[in-house]
């Protein structure tokens, strides 16, 4: 399947009179707009840090930034989810400041798919494992393109909002991460124990 095919997708933005309470302080639109973006930033923040338990804390962080700025936030053309994601996107610059570029580990069993049996999880586990490390080793703007198109699901429209950029630089961008990741996932083969089976 192309992305971006035209195929429909959920909306990647919560509607405009939700996002208007929420900036009047009304706590059931805060609730809403939390609830609605909470699983999307939580996604972007967990494929940079590339750890489920360090993807908790920043990612409420980016919320109580947000509450903080909602009152602020001025329609400009761009959806809201493009200033949401600014404030993600800095946060993290922040928190790599401070905490150091760490490589990632492993993707855990959180995203397995438990309809398979135990040899299809594990391998499954692996795969993303080094698509995890993989993408660590893009640069950071080819890093950010990855994290808001697929673990995200923003367009390429809102793509290149959230990082202000064109739109043609984030295709390609999103082009020469995925080159790039194929590059490095084909380049280190498979190092598969000599003892095989369980």
């Amino acid at each position: 399947m192309e992305i971006g095919s035209g195929a429909a997708s959920p909306p990647s933005d919560i509607d405009d009179g939700t996002i208007e309470r929420a900036r009047a302080g009304d706590q059931q639109a805060l609730a809403a707009v939390y609830d609605w973006y909470l699983p999307r930033v939580y996604r972007y923040v967990l494929s940079r840090l590339g750890n489920v338990a360090e993807a908790e804390d920043p990612t409420e962080d980016i919320f109580l930034r947000m509450l903080g700025a909602i009152a602020d936030y001025k329609r400009t053309g761009a959806p809201f989810s493009a200033w949401l994601f600014r404030i993600a996107r800095n946060h993290l610059v922040s928190y790599y400041r401070k905490n150091g570029n760490r490589k990632a580990d492993a993707l855990q069993e959180t995203m397995a798919d438990s309809r398979h049996d135990p040899a299809s999880i594990v391998e499954t586990q692996l795969i993303l494992g080094e698509v995890a490390e993989a993408v660590q080793r893009l640069p950071d703007a080819q890093r950010d393109v990855i994290a808001l198109r697929f673990a995200v699901g923003l367009s390429i429209a809102e793509t290149a909002q959230v990082l202000g950029k064109r739109q043609g630089n984030v295709k390609a961008l999103q082009h020469k991460a995925v080159t790039r990741l194929q590059k490095i996932l084909l380049a280190e083969p498979k190092q598969l124990s000599a003892e095989g089976s369980i």
